[in-house]
């Protein structure tokens, strides 16, 4: 991201238990932050363990079991605690995945009342039809509500969606050929002159570096490189410009760093 420094680790040991550590600091705040994740799965139970930890002291365990009750359906609960608080909070989550359909539910484990949220995707032949919504128990009504339609070629994606009746989007992606790829997206608000528009491009150097570029409306130029060092090494740079105050400064540099090992 711009602004940000981040270094990636991730690794696996010999008992199949796979850690990944993060850390990033805002060049901006100069506020630091970091996670550890660990990750162990029982593939002939189809069950996953999941424990996370990060800097503001949150800790978070996730249980999930998938493929045992019916194919195609994952459940998972889903807890976090921050000692320093003593709070608590819990999650249910379901999702049912087939050839031409994805279904999802979580639930907020929360007494005062619970939130729903749930989604569907359908596809055929290209086309995917999506409707994703949130649902306030304790205020009995909708808190999200979107839709989205979407057609995928072979070289070529569309999408477009709406969001609470209000916000508009779309967007059209290109593979050009092996080495370029385009894209295009355009947003709105219903009522408002407050249009939003930009351009993306990506073209492959070689098989290990990449370089990308956007720019959009507000003339906010964005430029990333990517290069794989080695197997499992990968250096990202990026930069964030402000076309309309170019002399006055304020511009963002982005550092990624990935170990895979």
């Amino acid at each position: 991201g711009f602004g940000m420094v981040k270094l990636e680790l991730k690794t696996k040991s010999s008992s199949g238990v796979e850690f990944t550590a993060t850390g990033s600091s805002n060049t901006d705040t100069g506020k630091a932050s970091g996670s550890l994740e660990t990750k162990y799965k029982v593939k002939d139970y189809g069950l996953t363990f999941t424990q996370k930890w990060n800097t503001d002291n949150t800790l978070g365990t996730e249980v999930s079991v998938e493929d045992q009750l019916a194919e195609g359906l994952k459940v998972a609960l889903d807890s976090t605690f921050v000692p320093n608080t003593g709070k608590k909070s819990g999650k249910l989550k379901t999702s049912y995945k087939r050839d031409y359909v994805h279904l999802g539910c979580n639930i907020d484990i929360d007494l005062s009342g619970p939130t729903i949220y749930g989604w569907a995707v359908l596809g055929y032949e290209g086309w995917l039809a999506g409707y994703q919504m949130a649902f306030d128990t304790a205020k009995s009504k909708l808190s999200q509500n979107n839709f989205a339609l979407g057609y995928k070629a072979g070289d070529f994606q569309l999408h477009t969606n709406v969001n609470d009746g209000t916000e508009f989007g779309g967007s059209i992606y290109q593979k050009v050929n092996n080495k370029v790829e385009t894209s295009v997206n355009l947003a709105w608000t219903a009522g408002s002159n407050n249009t939003r528009f930009g351009i993306a491009g990506k073209y492959q150097l070689d098989e290990k570096t990449s370089i990308v570029a956007k720019v959009n409306n507000a003339s906010l130029i964005g430029i990333g490189y990517t290069h794989a060092l080695r197997p499992g090494v990968k250096l990202t740079l990026s930069g964030l410009i402000d076309g309309k105050n170019f002399s006055a400064g304020g511009h963002k540099i982005g550092l990624g760093f990935e170990l895979e090992a």
